[in-house]
């Protein structure tokens, strides 16, 4: 049993201890009150207080504990509850006390929550406790019809364990649940993860190989600029040379990354994806620098926006980008024909699993992953009017410089 499931079950001990509490006392009661029983009530209500005390201690401990709890010691609290049932079925009737059959709740409980070892003790300790309740208990007197007594006793521990074994059971299947959910969600972040590792040794074997042949195309690019007549085809041909540049910039930055100026990086986006209309709020600091994974990021979702609105014949994305408490909060919006409500983050930020005809699945999924390295959160929400907006929030490095705004 994890330290997880430890806390988990010490938590429902210490739910099912008070009504254990609440049941003793009422029994107590019930058999000294309206039966007359000659009971020993000081012993007994020792028995009772004893256990409001230690779950008392037990419950403030859970409570407090942030690390992990051994399962020795749910064991050792479980100790304790076999010791009070032991001292109260001893001082009432010994193996006349049909309440003895609690014992086996106990023994169910660590079995279901104890490992093999601990919960193979703990039924040891049942059996000790019962033995030595059966063997030095004092047996029930004043009451001219035991055997009646034994019988409601019988079904009153038959109710009792009934509801004790449904209440635990279904603790037990929801915790369960909650952890196949948390392993669901680490396997598809470590297959992901393992896609992305292939993908960057991928990468940079392919930077290797472009650097010489984009080098020649510079070379031939700044050629073509000096033989060109026209003012159109110089236009182009130094627009080809700035393409040229941003490539062999790209690749030398895969080689060693170094810091980035954000508003540099969307004036280049622009310079690549000059039909898209872009429109820009919020402001910078002048002398912000991030890393080259925030970069590539926002890279990724402004493509992704641009894409989704040229399909649906709207080329204009909406981003906002702001520096605030040591972190950088942006948002992209697009308009394009959005998705459904409904639809789960997790899919769409799966590697290779794209929602584009001839998409590769690997912009938004690559995105998620920079957030969560980062220590970020990214959200997806649909856009009133159409599209989606996908915003994030990323914790930066105090490094992070406070200068004049740049503004949108």
């Amino acid at each position: 049993m994890s330290g997880s499931s430890a806390n988990s079950f010490l938590r429902t001990l210490c739910s099912l201890r008070w009504l254990a509490i609440a049941g003793q006392a009422a029994t107590v009661l019930v058999a000294s009150g309206l039966l007359g029983l000659e009971l020993p009530l000081r012993p007994l209500w020792s028995g009772v207080a004893l256990l409001v005390a230690f779950n008392l201690y037990a419950s403030l401990r859970v409570r407090r504990s942030h690390g992990e709890i051994p399962p020795s010691v749910a064991f050792a609290h479980l100790l304790v509850d076999i010791a009070v049932l032991a001292w109260m079925v001893g001082w009432s009737g010994g193996i006349h006390n049909p309440f003895g059959l609690m014992f086996l709740i106990l023994i169910a409980l660590a079995a279901l929550a104890l490992p093999r070892g601990w919960a193979l003790a703990a039924a040891l300790a049942c059996l000790a406790g019962y033995a030595l309740a059966a063997l030095l208990g004092r047996p029930l007197e004043g009451h001219h019809n035991p055997y009646a007594l034994i019988l409601w006793g019988i079904a009153a521990s038959f109710l009792i364990s009934a509801m004790v074994v449904l209440y635990f059971s279904t603790r037990l299947a929801a915790d369960l649940r909650s952890r196949e959910r948390e392993l669901a969600a680490l396997r598809e972040r470590f297959t992901r993860n393992e896609g992305i590792v292939a993908l960057a040794t991928h990468a940079a074997a392919m930077a290797h190989e472009l650097n010489t042949p984009l080098a020649t195309m510079a070379l031939l690019a700044d050629e073509i600029a000096a033989e060109v007549q026209t003012d159109d085809l110089r236009a182009d041909a130094a627009l080809l040379g700035q393409l040229l540049a941003l490539c062999r910039e790209r690749i030398r930055n895969l080689a060693v990354p170094t810091e980035v100026d954000l508003v540099r990086v969307v004036g280049q986006w622009r310079l690549v994806r000059p039909t898209i209309d872009l429109r820009r709020t919020g402001e910078l600091p002048a002398t912000l620098r991030v890393e080259p994974a925030i970069a590539h990021l926002l890279q990724a979702l402004l493509n992704n926006a641009a894409d989704a609105g040229e399909a649906a014949g709207q080329s204009r994305v909406d981003l906002h980008l702001e520096y605030r408490d040591g972190a950088l909060e942006g948002e992209v919006r697009d308009h394009g024909s959005g998705f459904d409500p409904d639809h789960s983050l997790l899919p769409a930020t799966s590697l290779f699993h794209s929602g584009k005809p001839g998409g590769l699945g690997v912009g938004l999924a690559l995105s998620h992953a920079t957030v969560e390295q980062l220590g970020g959160e990214m959200t997806m929400t649909a856009a009133d009017g159409g599209g989606a907006r996908i915003r994030f929030h990323l914790p930066l490095q105090p490094r992070a410089a406070h200068g004049t705004g740049t503004p949108a």
